[in-house]
Parts: C-alpha cells; structure tokens; sequence
C-alpha cells in the first residue's frame, strides 16, 4: 500500500527548480529562433520535423513562422500530455510559445549571411543547441517524436528509424518548394544540428565508467583513492568457467583521467581485465574528486 501510494505521489518542483528550468527553456527557445529567423529560414533552407514543415507552409502560405510551429505542436502537446506527463506538456508549451514569439520579434532583423554553407552550419549549431537546452529541461518543439513513440508500439521500427522517416519525407519535400540545392543544405543543417542537440543534451564534460578485475583489488583502489582522488566501489562477482568468487573494482573518471588510471593498473597487476565505458552524465554520490597532494 505504501509502495503503491509512493508510486502515485508527484513530488512538484521547488521554486529555484521552476525558475531554472524556465531560464533555460527560454534560452533554448532564444538559440533556436536565432537559427532559424537570422540564419537559415532567410536562405530557404529547414530543419527536420514540425519546425521544417511549419518553414515550408510559412513560405508557401506567406504567413509569420510562428503561427504554424505553435498550431501544429498542439494536437502533440495534447497527446504528449496523455502519454508523458503533465511537466512535460508545461515544458514544451512555453518552449514552443517563445519560440513562435522569438520568430516572429526576429523576422524584420537581415539575415547574417546569404552564404549557404556558413547558413547551414551555424545555423544548424544554435539551432541544434536550443533544442538541446529544451529538451535537456523537459520539453521539446518536435511533435514528430511523440508519434513516432506512439507508432513504435504498433510498428516493427525503432522511434529513431521512424524519426529519420519522417525527416527524409519533409526534407525531400523542401527539394520540389524550394530547389534541391537548398534540400541538400537542409541535410548539413539537419545533420549539424543533430549533432550539437545530442552535445548539448549529453555535455561536454563526458565521463568514464571503469570496471577493473584482478587479483589485486585492494592494492589497486587504494592506488586509485591515493594518486586520483576518486573513490572506487566493490562489486562481488563470480567466474562462469572457474567459479572463483572475485572483487570487482568500479569507480568513474574524467575522460583525462583515464590514461592515468590504466597506468596506475598495468604496474600493479599487468594482467587485469579492464572495462571502459562513456557515461553521459552523473548525479548524486560521491563522484567530487578529492585531493591528492
């Protein structure tokens, strides 16, 4: 009963939460516009999903931007609310309603550049970058994701392979409005823009997570405690062909701790088994680093 009541309690933000999320919402919905209103819609080229729809029927139908990315997301915010939550649906209303603002207070400014290229590629970079922010902080501006998530239960595809369907068709579309050429810009936009969202979401700073068997245990972690400062964890396993019961070392490192590390194991125990793994992000714990010297 406890379980279940636990299970049932949303735990609302705090004030400091809301007002973070919200600056940085704002800062995504910020990036984005600029992408689009100063680099990329002036040069005809699009970005993927209900933003590059909503660039075709802005150019098509000579309307503001801004009207068509908020009045299609919002068959989406009603389906986001059902299936992913209320916050969610908060996030990406506000998220899309500053960026219909931000696009519409930014068309009258010229465009920074007539160049395609260097259009695609910043473009693609800050645009890549909002939409980073917003979906780091709960929202999101591309409904297509929430039907993909939807077909995905019915459809043998993943929702990646279902996203990139419906991105090929809408950049395909942009070759017969508005020339191939500019299709084949939007595709390094696309693809830029990919990029940074996956970098802005994921962070810069990528850790390391390391598994370390040996015979060694105890030697290697105080090594570890001693010449890194991070702290390690024992993990007790077992051989499948030896049955023999072994101490496994777990701890996490920076990317420029990791030379070091394999180091500190190759002169103690020369024929450990070593495991590296990339770990986006850490949370909680005890993973500050603590003084060597």
């Amino acid at each position: 009963m406890i379980q279940e009541q636990i299970r049932k309690t949303h735990k609302k933000l705090g004030i400091k939460q809301l007002l973070k999320r919200l600056f940085f919402i704002t800062l995504g919905a910020a990036f984005v516009s600029v992408g689009l209103e100063l680099f990329l819609v002036p040069n005809k080229i699009i970005d993927g999903g209900i933003v590059g729809i909503s660039i075709i029927f802005s150019y098509l139908i000579n309307l503001p931007l801004g009207i068509f990315t908020f009045l299609l997301n919002l068959p989406f915010l009603f389906v986001g609310y059902r299936q992913i939550g209320k916050t969610f649906a908060i996030s990406t209303l506000v998220a899309v309603g500053l960026m219909s603002f931000g696009t519409s207070l930014l068309h009258p400014i010229p465009v920074f550049t007539n160049d395609l290229l260097l259009a695609s590629v910043f473009g693609g970079i800050i645009l890549g970058m909002g939409v980073g922010l917003i979906i780091r902080y709960g929202g999101s501006l591309d409904g297509t994701e929430i039907v993909a998530i939807l077909l995905n239960r019915k459809l043998p595809f993943s929702v990646g392979e279902i996203v990139m369907f419906f991105n090929i068709f809408i950049l395909a579309s942009a070759g017969f409005v508005f020339g191939w050429d500019k299709a084949m810009y939007s595709l390094i936009a696309y693809y830029v823009a990919f990029k940074m969202i996956d970098l802005t979401i994921e962070g810069f700073e990528e850790s390391k997570a390391v598994w370390i068997i040996s015979d060694n245990p105890n030697e290697i972690a105080d090594a570890i405690l001693a010449r890194l400062g991070r702290g390690v964890t024992y993990l007790y396993g077992q051989g499948a062909y030896t049955e023999e019961e072994k101490k496994v070392i777990y701890c996490v490192v920076t990317r420029l701790e990791t030379s070091k590390l394999k180091s500190i194991v190759e002169e103690i125990d020369p024929g450990s088994f070593v495991s590296i793994g990339n770990i986006h992000e850490t949370m909680g714990g005890r993973f500050k680093k603590r003084a060597i010297h």
